[in-house]
């Protein structure tokens, strides 16, 4: 379902069914640039329905109390589709759910029951939008996270507000980062580069085992820099990614070309003391002061 018909029936969802209370770590950020955020649609201006929500519920026929494991839609043989691109992980049915569908989205696993079909196999490949299920006279809907369950409302409003971030940063222009950061490295970037790979994995390995320290200057440098780039809420404008994981957007470039520069010394700071390797551009008179250094 597009995110354009879904709005309405999202927010009528979170208003029976309460904001969601996960805090999303970087790793349960779900991408999917499809605008895609419900397994299915409902004809032109008509509402999402749920009939029947997470945890705590009354049965609907007996009127018992009882645990609801999933969320419930009154959607009678409707066309359901993939909210990500996924694999299906799983197919097969019960005498509580009957056919059932799971499909694998990352570290998500989303599970369709109570289906009168299924158009995607085990193990195949799925794409956002595309039909993989049809319902049968309703659709019961399960998600696990890394193996835990969540409340499915919650999984449903975290795609649409990725979606709706991504559209809100792309009008604000920030979604695209300016990376060309200037450094007073640039000249020795390749050699830098070359460097990193070699060492990288030796600096954080005596990092953690305490064999060097970051000096205190740095250090304190560091904690400035974050200090100011929290107080002017530079942080998590835009959703977080491996590339990007504060979520800063441009006018926190000058910050970042601080960070880099600092992270980029501390290193060559490393190499001079651990292992007595220099620039080439470096003259001897710098060579001879970082080895006096303690």
């Amino acid at each position: 379902m597009k995110e354009t018909q879904s709005n309405a029936g999202i927010d009528s969802a979170l208003q029976r069914g309460g904001r969601p209370q996960v805090k999303y770590t970087e790793e349960m950020i779900l991408r999917s640039s499809s605008g895609y955020c419900m397994p299915f649609e409902e004809p032109t201006k008509q509402d999402v329905q749920m009939s029947l929500g997470y945890g705590e519920q009354k049965h609907p026929v007996t009127g018992e109390p009882f645990f609801h494991h999933g969320i419930d839609f009154s959607v009678n043989h409707y066309l359901l589709s993939g909210v990500a691109t996924g694999t299906v992980s799983a197919i097969g049915s019960d005498t509580e759910h009957g056919i059932y569908q799971a499909i694998r989205y990352g570290k998500y696993e989303v599970t369709y029951r109570h289906l009168s079909n299924v158009f995607a196999n085990f193990s195949q490949s799925v794409k956002a939008g595309q039909t993989i299920a049809v319902s049968g006279d309703l659709l019961h809907m399960e998600v696990r996270f890394d193996g835990e369950e969540i409340n499915p409302l919650e999984f449903l409003t975290m795609l649409y507000g990725n979606i709706k971030a991504l559209e809100h940063n792309s009008q604000m222009g920030i979604n695209e980062l300016n990376m060309n950061i200037p450094s007073p490295y640039d000249t020795d970037r390749q050699e830098i580069e070359t460097l990193m790979l070699r060492f990288l994995p030796f600096y954080f390995e005596d990092l953690q085992q305490g064999a060097y320290s970051v000096p205190e200057h740095t250090e304190q440098s560091l904690r400035n820099i974050f200090s100011l780039g929290a107080s002017k809420h530079y942080f998590y404008e835009t959703i977080p990614s491996m590339a990007n994981p504060l979520g800063i957007g441009n006018r926190c470039m000058p910050l970042a070309a601080k960070v880099q520069n600092l992270l980029i010394a501390d290193f060559l700071n490393y190499l001079a003391m651990r292992h007595q390797v220099y620039l080439s551009t470096m003259d001897e008179v710098l060579k001879k002061n970082s080895k006096s250094k303690p």
